[in-house]
């Protein structure tokens, strides 16, 4: 007879299937009775657990003595003991048998190989059993007889459920585990698994014995609890002293410090002598002894208290503080979970109990401002108000842990509280202090990541933190550069090596190529990939095992390269900037700028002395790099110098932050730079220039015609070039240490452009005493219009003279060497005679707009001729446009491509393109 489901394999069994009232006898293959069981076991297993749980239900509303567990819910059923259930009905579907029975339950666990003792290792297996089993059920089943496809819980299997959810109550663990049903299964010897036990020789007790050590080894280690779909979340009975499982409320919700500087989990606490000792002070008065301490994010609060740890395990504290414990409180976990009024309210009280009863705890509250609201509710008191008592009173003492801010923000407010505190502070280590803080660190990191960390790494990490990182604090962003770094080499260790990639990204390659050509039945071409294949696993099996061999051998080093490039990542700033000899780059900084910038000699030469004198450590660190006030006739290269500082400096010519001073005229304008006051519109948006500088710390900043600013601006100013920082509305300090501040004026303007003619046709000498001149009146009306005190923090003011003719024709040259470096993107070669350049620089010059009109003259003669003959496909890729003079014209000839002239047919077709003069 063939399967009735899939009409195809003969059918072997027989079953019945329920449907209400109806019973259906079906035939099916062994493939269709399998997948027919695990579709039922999900379902069965959540149907056998729900009958359970009501047999525990009613069993405890008869047992007084069993109330205190009587509401377990098999939510909490771990994944393997889940599994284990889901497995032995499985089993017993297997063997025909319309119940669950001890017996499966023991042959579940043995084939999962989840916990045995050895005891029962020692005595069975799984497949001893199931052949006892099946020999057994041979002479007492019906091979003809149908069975029901649902399987219920025999009366033996259910007690040893409900057993195991008491043995996991008694041994105060919230979930229920495959060791609970082994030990629910040893401690009953009846039924089938206690005759198999029997038979066997298992000693019960014994194994009973070994499994609760086991369990004891493991504390700790536990299978975190998953709950089943379907289930309610667990609510663990509570015991008569009103904690859970047996646990106090104090060991849940806490964390002991002592045990964990005592098992040397704890990390080392260099220095911070001084706030340890005044916190051993303040513990040891006879009231308001509670210490806070109080320092900005990063600087090693928690270490304190840590360390206070660490001393009083070590025994090195006063005699009143030998055998003193000190608990880290938890405020988020006591209130989580807490849905109805008086919960939190409750725990918190048996925490206080406990440590009244106590007397040897010192509870820490890390960010302690935490506590002011902490579980409050309509009609009921935070966290703050039940603690005030028992403070008051000193039933209990505790250490706190707070931000500067947040102190003033929410403990100062509350007087009765700020009263029973006594503030520590803990104040941002030196850069030497938080070198020697790295060295005690360095080997739990190097055991960590695996890798060997230099001492030049690590005063790289404090000296480029503290530099490029202002907005945090020492030592955490010390630590953290040293941390992500080590971790960035550790993965770079374990990644193949890049040939290794290659190979086999070309080995997926061929294995494509050699699916297409059997595809097509090339198979001779098939049979030379399928070889080329081999080689491929070949080589990179070799490959693999040599590199395998040396990272077994070597250890990676953490490097200053390493710290720089993670510093990089973080901020932005090119690794090449900070690991180059700077000194050599700041000495030759004058051709690194007029790479970009022609002339302006003077101009260059004194941006880089003040960029020097800075970097030389011979002016006040705090203030910016340097700050100038550029002056000068327009279009000679103001802006163009402040592209290349930013590109010289940082790595980059966008790296300008350039704000029009002339939209901050009014006195209402003014707050739009540090942002707007509390109540009015943008004030969570920041300010235009403290937030740009915030998220830009390095780059030059631009102040383009700052003298039509308001006064109130120059305020500002006198702050940012004096000390570098400026407040923006929030209280946020942003520095400008590491900023370039350049303003442009056009003070003096009209005294430009009145003196002899400078340019083509001007002598030397004329121009520069024109030059004088007008520098000598530009910098009078300057002292006119800015105040002494701000021109007094400036460290240059720079007037730029007007170009004259050899530098015309170098910036003619540099704009024509851009225009030929974009069409070599395009594989087309641009050349020109000097008849050219200097007649663009003739043409395209105005003493009194600068070089601007000469790059529009370019744009008109050069680059509007040649986009119209690429469109046209005059032009084409390999050729060489050139450049030249006819009849005092700029005209454009395209040669033929190199390739053509080698073939004298292709020549011969194509003559040369003819010039086309453009005016």
């Amino acid at each position: 007879m063939l399967c009735e489901e899939c009409h195809v394999n003969e059918a072997n069994f027989t079953v019945s299937v329920v449907a209400g009232e109806e019973t259906t006898v079906r035939h099916l293959c062994a493939d269709c009775m399998s997948r027919m069981n695990n579709d039922l076991v999900k379902g069965n297993v959540r149907s056998l657990l729900s009958t359970v749980l009501n047999a525990i239900r009613a069993n405890a509303e008869e047992d007084d003595n069993r109330k205190e567990f009587s509401m377990p819910i098999f939510g909490r059923f771990t994944q393997r003991a889940q599994q284990t259930l889901m497995l032995a009905q499985r089993i017993a579907a297997e063997l025909q048998q319309p119940y669950v029975g001890t017996e499966h339950f023991l042959l579940a666990l043995l084939k999962t190989g989840a916990s045995v003792p050895e005891a029962v290792a020692a005595r069975m297996n799984y497949e001893s059993v199931v052949s006892e089993l099946r020999a057994h059920l041979n002479e007492i089943n019906d091979p003809q007889e149908p069975r029901n496809v649902r399987i219920e819980l025999s009366p033996r299997a259910k007690k040893t459920l409900e057993n195991s959810v008491l043995e996991s109550h008694k041994l105060g663990q919230n979930y229920v585990t495959v060791e609970h049903i082994w030990l629910a299964l040893l401690g009953n010897d009846d039924g089938v698994a206690g005759g198999l036990f029997r038979k066997a020789g298992v000693d019960l007790s014994a194994a009973r014995e070994q499994l609760l050590r086991q369990m004891r080894e493991n504390a700790g280690n536990e299978e975190a609890p998953r709950r089943m779909p379907g289930f309610p979340p667990f609510a663990p009975a509570r015991g008569r002293n009103g904690n859970e499982n047996g646990k106090g409320e104090l060991e849940k919700y806490s964390r002991d410090l002592t045990a964990a500087a005592e098992k040397n989990e704890l990390d080392p606490v260099i220095g911070r002598e001084t706030e340890i000792q005044r916190i051993i002070q303040i513990l040891i008065r006879r009231t308001k002894n509670n210490p806070v301490l109080i320092g900005e994010p990063g600087v090693g609060k928690s270490a304190v208290a840590e360390g206070l740890a660490q001393r009083i395990a070590q025994g090195n504290v006063p005699e009143l503080l030998v055998g003193k414990r000190v608990m880290s409180l938890d405020i988020g976990s006591m209130v989580a979970g807490t849905k109805y009024r008086g919960e939190f309210e409750e725990r918190l009280k048996n925490v206080m109990d406990e440590l009244h009863k106590a007397g040897n705890i010192l509870l820490f509250i890390d960010e302690i401002h935490t506590i002011i609201g902490a579980g409050a509710t309509e009609g009921s008191l935070d966290a703050a108000n039940i603690l005030k008592p028992a403070l008051s009173r000193g039933e209990i003492q505790c250490i706190g842990a707070t931000t500067l801010d947040e102190y003033r923000k929410h403990i100062e407010k509350d007087a009765a509280l700020e009263r029973r505190f006594q503030p520590v502070m803990v104040g941002e280590p030196t850069a030497e202090e938080t070198l020697s803080i790295l060295y005690g660190l360095r080997d739990r990191y190097e055991a960590h990541h695996k890798v060997r960390i230099t001492d030049e790494a690590l005063a790289a990490a404090v000296k480029l933190s503290d530099r490029y990182i202002p907005d945090r604090y020492l030592p955490d962003k010390a630590i953290d550069l040293m941390d992500e770094a080590a971790s960035r080499v550790r993965i770079a260790a374990c990644t193949a090596p890049p040939d290794v990639r290659e190979q086999e990204k070309r080995l997926e390659a061929v294995v494509i190529e050699k699916k297409e050509a059997i595809s097509h039945q090339d198979f001779e071409k098939a049979a030379a990939l399928r070889d080329q294949e081999r080689n491929l696993h070949r080589e990179i099996e070799e490959k693999r095992a040599e590199w395998n061999r040396s990272q077994s051998t070597a250890r990676d080093t953490v490097t200053e390269e390493d710290i720089a490039q993670v510093v990089s990542q973080w901020t932005g700033i090119p690794v090449s900037r900070m690991t180059e000899q700077e000194a050599q780059r700041l000495v030759h900084l004058e051709e690194t700028l007029h790479q970009r910038l022609i002339g302006q000699e003077e101009a260059v030469s004194a941006v880089a002395r003040a960029i020097r004198r800075a970097r030389a450590g011979l002016k006040d660190p705090k203030r910016p790099i340097g700050s100038f006030i550029f002056l000068g006739p327009t279009g000679v290269g103001k802006t163009e110098l402040c592209r290349a500082l930013g590109e010289a400096m940082f790595g980059d010519e966008d790296a300008v932050i350039r704000l029009d001073m002339s939209e901050y005229m009014e006195k209402h304008t003014v707050s739009r730079l540090v942002g707007s006051p509390p109540g009015y519109v943008g004030y969570e948006e920041g300010g235009q220039l403290t937030e740009a500088v915030r998220r830009k710390p390095y780059s030059v900043v631009l102040l383009d015609e700052v003298e039509k600013a308001h006064p109130d601006v120059f305020n500002m100013l006198l702050q940012i070039l004096e000390d570098g920082r400026l407040t923006d509305n929030t209280g946020r300090v942003v520095s400008f240490k590491n900023t370039i501040v350049v303003m442009t004026s056009n003070a003096g303007a009209h005294v430009i452009g009145h003196g002899r003619a400078m340019g083509f046709g001007a002598d030397q000498k004329g121009e520069a005493r024109d030059y004088e001149a007008m520098k000598e009146s530009v910098m009078k009306e300057v002292k006119e219009i800015f105040r002494p005190e701000f021109i007094n923090r400036v460290d240059e003011l720079i007037v730029f003279h007007s170009l004259n003719e050899e530098e015309i024709r170098k910036i003619t040259e540099l704009m024509l060497r851009q225009v030929a470096d974009r069409l070599k993107e395009q594989e087309i070669i641009l050349t020109w005679d000097k008849q050219v350049t200097e007649k663009l620089a003739k043409d395209g010059y105005d003493p009194k707009f600068g070089a601007r009109p000469l790059r529009r003259l370019i744009q008109r003669t050069v680059e509007d001729t040649m986009s119209e003959e690429l469109l046209e496909g005059h032009i084409q890729l390999g050729q060489e446009i050139r450049l030249t003079v006819k009849k005092d014209k700029i005209a454009v000839s395209v040669k033929p491509d190199k390739k053509k002239k080698a073939d004298p047919e292709a020549a011969a077709a194509e003559p040369e393109k003819e010039e086309n003069p453009v005016g």
